[in-house]
Parts: C-alpha cells; sequence; structure tokens
C-alpha cells in the first residue's frame, strides 16, 4: 500500500528560514541527483543501517507489484555512509514529491571526511508507513526487485546504480552487495534457461 507524505513533509519547517542546508542520501541520491545543489561531498550518519524494507508503488515498482528501494533502520553503533548535498530550501517540494511514498523529513547529524560534522535533513520511511515491506531473506528481496518495475524505471537498475556508487565511493555494504550478488545469479539462471530453451 502507497504512503503519501507531502502534506506531512510540507509541516517540517525546522530549515524552511535557512539560505541552505545540508541534505544527506543513502540511496539513489547518491547518484542520482535531479535537483540543483551548491556543493555535493561524500559524508556518513551513525546509528542507522540501509535497508531494502522500504516497497516503492511509485518509482520502481506498481501498486500490483512493488518494488524494493532502501530506507535507514536504528543500528546503534553503525555507519551508514552516502552523500551530502547543500541545497537551497526551494528544493523541498522537488525533494518531497520524489521521496512521497512513506519518506518523511527528518533532522540529523551529518559527519564529513574531515571530521566536521552539521545538522542536516534526511528522509526515511520508518517502519510506520504504510508502505514498508519489512525484512526479508537477501535472495528474496533480489527475487522481487528483478521482476518490479515502475515510471522511473526496473528496480534492478536502483539496486545496481546504488552498488556502483558505494564502490565508487570506496564503502562496503554487505546487505546491498549481497542482494546484488544474488540478483546477477538471477540473471544467470534465467540466461541459462534461455539458452536451453532456444
Amino acid at each position: 500500500m502507497s504512503d503519501n507524505t507531502i502534506a506531512r513533509n510540507k509541516s517540517m519547517t525546522r530549515f524552511d528560514q535557512h539560505d541552505s542546508v545540508w541534505l544527506f542520501g543513502y540511496g539513489s541520491l547518491i547518484f542520482k541527483a535531479d535537483f540543483p545543489f551548491i556543493e555535493r561531498r561524500p559524508a556518513h550518519i551513525v546509528g542507522w543501517s540501509r535497508r531494502f524494507w522500504q516497497g516503492s508503488h511509485d518509482h520502481r515498482g506498481t501498486v500490483q507489484a512493488p518494488g524494493r528501494v532502501v530506507t535507514l533502520i536504528r543500528d546503534e553503533g553503525a555507519t551508514c555512509a552516502g552523500m551530502a548535498y547543500l541545497i537551497t530550501p526551494e528544493v523541498f517540494d522537488h525533494l518531497d514529491y520524489r521521496e512521497k511514498n512513506g519518506y518523511l523529513r527528518l533532522a540529523t547529524d551529518i559527519l564529513f571526511e574531515d571530521g566536521s560534522c552539521t545538522e542536516g535533513l534526511i528522509y526515511i520511511a520508518t517502519e510506520e508507513n504504510a508502505a514498508f515491506l519489512g525484512p526479508a531473506p537477501e535472495c528474496d528481496i533480489a527475487r522481487q526487485i528483478a521482476g518490479a518495475e515502475g515510471p522511473s524505471g526496473r528496480n534492478a537498475d536502483y539496486l545496481l546504480g546504488l552498488a556502483v556508487a558505494l564502490r565508487e565511493l570506496g564503502k562496503d555494504d554487505p546487505h546491498v552487495f549481497e542482494i546484488e550478488r544474488h540478483l546477477q545469479l538471477l540473471g544467470e539462471m534465467n540466461a541459462e534457461k534461455d539458452k536451453d530453451a532456444t
């Protein structure tokens, strides 16, 4: 079930009067910045782990066949690597629409590679939202991703784009890379079946 959060996010006015604010991206925001930004820097947050536990009914899947995209799960001591963008509040409307299926704007501490830290903005889909799918074995997540496609394209492209972006940042994410491995195995199995059928 989808969960439109645009109205709720507009009520989060904490950064509205700022000239600029840092936005932390940990999923497609790492590799697909379809909005204007002033500056972009690798960064991380602490106490969260990235998980493919959120349903995508509007971008990488449909209501009938939702895809899976990442959200963050509280995980004490964990570090989640990503990309931070310095943006102006004018970008909020675009981001609220992009992240409308269950994601809420929250404030968080963003840490940069030079050791500096700032309070910034993040979008997180918590388990209370109606589009939350929850945990599943990585092989099952890969199977769901392999069969999902939406207005923004194939769910598999989202996963693979994220895996590539994390490697380019020099960051490890066992959950993401394990799903990627299963997706590649599924592709190889399907290619073998196609070959046998001809």
